[in-house]
């Protein structure tokens, strides 16, 4: 789908307002591709785990700059996939919905985000009876709670966490296994009620696809060679969007809209399906 410049200017007539936020990130000590649960993994590619850190470190400095708080969990040895923070925790108004892991190999990461969130004071944690892979299948717009199912988290875990979380979820079918988690596919522009996300319209079901144009008239929609390299993995403050640096047609079409694209190198991360939303838990 091809979007005039005209066209993102007129849905995108509010101008985007950065607002500081709280993430969660862990560092990629032990990175390294041992096995295999999404079709962006393969074992037999070599793996730069330095190259890793340097680009999770510069992430990190980036957020930092802009302004924003960020914490950090204790990387564990034989939890290689641990630097992906996002998928252990969803945090709305202070209450904690954590995580419930499909694959067995990323299992034990739970448990360390849980002690995290007792150590820190958190005292409405809860885990899930159902699998749920956490800000990887939820994106909170600040007004609804969008749950994505279909490779990963169980459809029951929509309902469950609206129980838990107390705000209104919206179920989206995800239908292409490179784009396994909601947030390989979608992230929340602007939050509030007039909120905007991005998103790649292919990796949805028809109906998931025209709950979004109704819910999201004004969405900047990103094509393949923006899906193709996790462009939409990326993370908005309101103004300021981190992005992989090859998303170069989705940076041009969000600029449009007046936000201001950060381009980063996340190619070692990418070799374990994530980019620099799987990297942050955000704290709402």
């Amino acid at each position: 789908m091809t979007v005039t410049t005209a066209e993102a200017v007129d849905a995108c007539a509010e101008t985007p307002v950065a607002t500081e936020r709280h993430y969660v990130m862990c560092p990629p000590t032990y990175f390294t591709v041992e096995y295999s649960i999404n079709p962006w993994m393969d074992p037999d590619a070599p793996v730069d785990t330095d190259l890793a850190v340097a680009q999770w470190s510069e992430l990190k400095r980036t957020y930092e700059r802009l302004g924003h708080t960020v914490e950090v969990v204790e990387p564990q040895p034989g939890l290689p996939d641990m630097v992906f923070a996002a998928n252990s925790g969803t945090v709305v108004d202070g209450r904690v919905l954590g995580s419930k892991f499909r694959a067995p190999e990323r299992a034990a990461e739970a448990e360390h985000f849980r002690r995290w969130f007792l150590a820190r004071g958190y005292r409405e944690v809860v885990m899930p009876s159902r699998i749920n892979e956490a800000e990887g299948d939820f994106a909170w717009t600040g007004r609804v709670l969008l749950a994505g199912t279909g490779f990963r988290t169980d459809p029951a875990a929509h309902a469950e966490a609206q129980e838990v979380l107390g705000v209104p979820v919206v179920s989206l079918q995800l239908v292409d296994p490179r784009y396994y988690h909601l947030d390989t596919a979608l992230f929340v522009l602007r939050k509030g009620e007039s909120a905007q996300i991005a998103y790649y319209p292919e990796a949805f079901s028809a109906g998931s696809r025209r709950v979004l144009r109704r819910m999201f008239p004004d969405a900047v929609v990103a094509d393949e060679a923006d899906a193709a390299c996790l462009g939409l993995n990326g993370v908005s403050d309101g103004r300021n969007v981190v992005l992989p640096r090859e998303a170069t047609g989705l940076a041009k079409r969000i600029e449009e809209c007046g936000y201001e694209p950060v381009l980063l190198d996340i190619s070692e991360l990418r070799k374990s399906g994530g980019g620099p939303k799987c990297c942050t838990m955000e704290l709402h």
